[in-house]
């Protein structure tokens, strides 16, 4: 199978950087254009990322001597790709006009960026929850007046580590939800090398991030009706987002209540058996099973734990009765690789298994 051309925009940040690491290798997708701003224009990637390179692992060879387009350049960033993923660091209103340019000039966008994921007809995908949520494309191509384009984005990466928990127990109806996050750093695009400030420290606020939390996965859990999502009226979530000091993986702890009653044996059978389109179709970046529960007490632990089914998966633990809510538990998520860059990749294997991405040489 011949691979389909991408391009990632913001390609030098560090969501960028997770999006090229990620895709080395990658059995249907090969990164072939890199776009950022205007000072990284016109220089070779791996002078352009310089010693900023962030992953763990080398930069991939087949990268280095790409020569970085200037992001705003649209035509010729899209002259070259089937479609692009979105990473770009630029202000919301920047972010949704440019992302939509690209949709317009036919070339579909996956976005990592937050500024389409309350656009009424983009979906904002989970695709193990909402794999449904794609038919909406439809109608935004009417509103786009395009033929292949479009704009997908995935949600923030602080809700993975509980919306799947809270999918998974549909069931049972969860209608409150109290949730806490504790997030790594590398979700603010930073290294202990870059925030020197954060090493033994916690930052009790992360701007805009508790509204996220509360409201995200709503959406996420919604349906589409008369071509545009409608969000989910429960579980009503109340969030409070803290940043500490670790660098990949963020962990929630959680306390939901049911109108319907169900056991603690229920709950974890659900959370062990729960998975979705992304699995029945063998998807390359899909985790065999989503979610892990963990019986030992320790569990889940960042160092232990954030790596499981390499970032794609969910880990849960703790899962016991409380006295004020019906249960607690405590969920954990890799938050660059399923929160970020990975969630966006699985979203692009969706969307290409359901031909809403294609070749343009098959056009």
């Amino acid at each position: 199978m011949e691979k389909l051309k991408v391009g990632i925009l913001g390609g030098t940040g560090m969501v960028g950087q997770r999006f090229i690491s990620l895709l080395e290798n990658h059995p249907w997708f090969e990164v072939v254009t890199i776009a950022a701003s205007e000072r990284s224009a016109g220089k070779r990637y791996e002078d352009a990322v310089g010693d900023n390179w962030k992953m763990k692992t080398p930069m991939p060879a087949a990268v280095k001597d790409i020569i970085v387009k200037n992001v705003a350049d649209v035509e010729d960033v899209s002259s070259g790709v089937d479609f692009v993923f979105s990473a770009v660091n630029m202000t919301k209103d920047e972010i949704k006009a440019i992302e939509e340019k690209y949709a317009k000039a036919e070339t579909p966008v996956v976005s990592n960026n937050s500024a389409h994921r309350w656009t009424p007809d983009v979906p904002m995908m989970v695709p193990e929850i909402n794999a449904d949520h794609a038919e909406v494309i439809d109608a935004q191509k009417k509103r786009l007046g395009t033929k292949y384009g479009f704009i997908a984005v995935k949600p923030n990466c602080s809700i993975q580590s509980y919306a799947p928990a809270l999918a998974a127990w549909k069931e049972f109806e969860p209608t409150e939800v109290i949730v806490s996050t504790y997030q790594a750093i590398s979700g603010a695009g930073k290294t202990f090398k870059d925030w020197p400030e954060m090493i033994e420290n916690v930052i009790p606020y992360i701007g805009g991030e508790e509204e996220k939390s509360e409201l995200e996965p709503l959406r996420v859990f919604g349906k589409v009706e008369n071509g545009e999502i409608v969000k989910a009226e429960l579980p009503v979530i109340s969030a409070q987002c803290i940043r500490v000091p670790v660098l990949d993986g963020h962990t929630a702890s959680v306390y939901v209540k049911f109108a319907k009653k169900p056991t603690k044996e229920q709950l974890i059978e659900k959370l062990e058996s729960f998975s979705g389109e992304p699995q029945k179709l063998e998807l390359p970046s899909a985790p065999k099973q989503f979610i892990q529960y963990l019986t030992d007490d320790n569990r889940p632990q960042v160092k232990l734990d954030v790596d499981y089914e390499r970032g794609m998966g969910i880990s849960i633990g703790r899962l016991r009765e409380d006295k004020v809510y019906d249960f607690k538990f405590v969920g954990l998520s890799h938050n660059t690789v399923r929160g970020a860059a990975g969630g966006a990749v699985l979203c692009a294997e969706l969307l290409k298994a359901k031909g809403y991405i294609s070749s343009k040489a098959d056009r």
